[in-house]
Formats: C-alpha cells, structure tokens, sequence
C-alpha cells in the first residue's frame, strides 16, 4: 500500500519535475558566470546542477512520477536539462575561455555539440548492469578537469577530439550510482574527488599538486573499471537512453 495518497504523491511528483527542471535555471545561471568569465562561479552553478541531478533519479521513484504524472516524462526532461548543463554550456566555456586556441574554440564547441548529439539520440547507450557505452558527454566534468591541469590548446584539443570519437567506440563508462559492483569504493572516491573539485572552484583554480593527484587518480579508477567491464564480461545492452 502506497505511503502516501494520490494527491499527496501528485505533489510530490510536481515537486521532483520542478526539481529536475530548476538544473537549467543552474545552468542559465553558470552561462552567465562564463559570458563574464567568471569561471570559477560558472563551475559552482554547475556543481549544484549536478547534486540536482544525482538528487531527482532516486526522489522521483520515491514518488512514483511514471505512474503519478504520466503525462510528463521525467527521463526525457533529465536529458534536456543534462544535454543543457553537461555539454551547451561547457562548450560554451571552451570558446570564451580560449583553451582552444586562437580561432579553434568554435571548433571545439562544435564537436562537443555534435558527438553529444549522438550520445542523447543513442538507443543502447545504457547497459542493463547500468554502465554508459561510449563517452557519456559528461564535458562538465571534461571541461573542470581541463581547467585544473591548466592544459594547452594542443592538449585541449587532442582531449576533445579523443573523448568525441569515444562516444562511438562501445568501450563501457561507469556511472558511479547505478553501477553495484565496487559502488561503495566507487561513491567513496566520487565523494573524495567532489570535494577536491569543490576546493579548486572555491580558491580559484590553485593547481594545487595534491588536487590533480586526486583528479588524475580518480580518472585512471573510473576509466579502469570501464575497461575491465569492456573487456572481461558480457551484459546485452538494453534499449535506455541517457
């Protein structure tokens, strides 16, 4: 028997959309930070768009939204709001911020764009054991990491152009929430990366040593666990969308 009546699960499921819906409003917000290139405030809206999404998956099944709302579709209003925070607006910081280089940073926003397209439209970019196939456009994260190493326009380049053609390669990424194996190791180095990420956006980007060895650490275990997924065990992928 529900927890809660009809009404009170409607409500509740008006306020996991509006949830949801308010991470454009972050990001509208971390696009205006970035036009005045204010880039550590930029990242912080950002950061608070994606506690906003990692918060609305687990609240809308509490509250039943599939059956409670039918009408509204809470998965493919999550991937508006993402497609929004997680590729329009880093590319956006790509062009303004001049990581690119001279005259190449419409070029690199454009890829982002693009390939993310594909990642969105694609019908088996999930598996059932809920790792991504192919680079998940997570070019937020892509973009801060980018900003911490204080990479060149060649490196910045050769990093987009590489994760782009990823998003085509059925290579596994892992999502630290939905993916159960090592998840409590996973969620503790997520957690252990978050607050480095918090810090280097907090004091403006310090290059601190032991940040990027934080970041660089993490990256090596997240994509590892990818590739050993990859490689070593079959799952058939299911028809999800991100």
């Amino acid at each position: 028997m529900p927890l809660l009546s009809l009404p009170a699960r409607i409500i509740a499921g008006i306020a996991v959309h509006l949830l949801t819906a308010s991470g454009a409003v972050f990001g509208l917000i971390a696009l205006h930070h970035a036009a005045a290139h204010e880039w550590a405030l930029s990242f912080l809206w950002l950061g608070g768009a994606a506690l906003i999404d990692a918060l609305d998956g687990p609240l809308a099944r509490r509250a039943e939204v599939e059956t409670t709302l039918p009408r509204f579709s809470g998965a493919r209003l999550d991937m508006a709001v993402d497609y929004f925070n997680y590729c329009a607006v880093p590319a956006f910081i790509i062009m303004e911020s001049g990581l690119a280089g001279e005259g190449l940073g419409g070029v690199a926003g454009a890829v982002i764009l693009l390939s993310s397209l594909f990642h969105f439209s694609d019908l088996n970019s999930k598996t059932d054991d809920g790792f991504f196939v192919g680079f998940p456009a997570l070019w937020n994260v892509v973009c801060l990491y980018l900003f911490v190493f204080g990479a060149g326009p060649a490196m910045t380049m050769l990093v987009i152009l590489g994760l782009a053609a990823a998003t085509f390669v059925p290579v596994k990424w892992v999502h630290p929430v939905r993916v159960r194996r090592f998840r409590a190791l996973t969620m503790s180095i997520t957690l252990v990366w978050s607050a480095a990420a918090a810090y280097e956006v907090l004091y403006g980007f310090t290059g601190a040593f032991a940040v990027k060895a934080i970041f660089f650490f993490a990256a090596v275990y997240l994509v590892s666990i990818g590739l050993v997924r990859t490689f070593f065990r079959h799952t058939p992928r299911n028809g999800a969308a991100n």
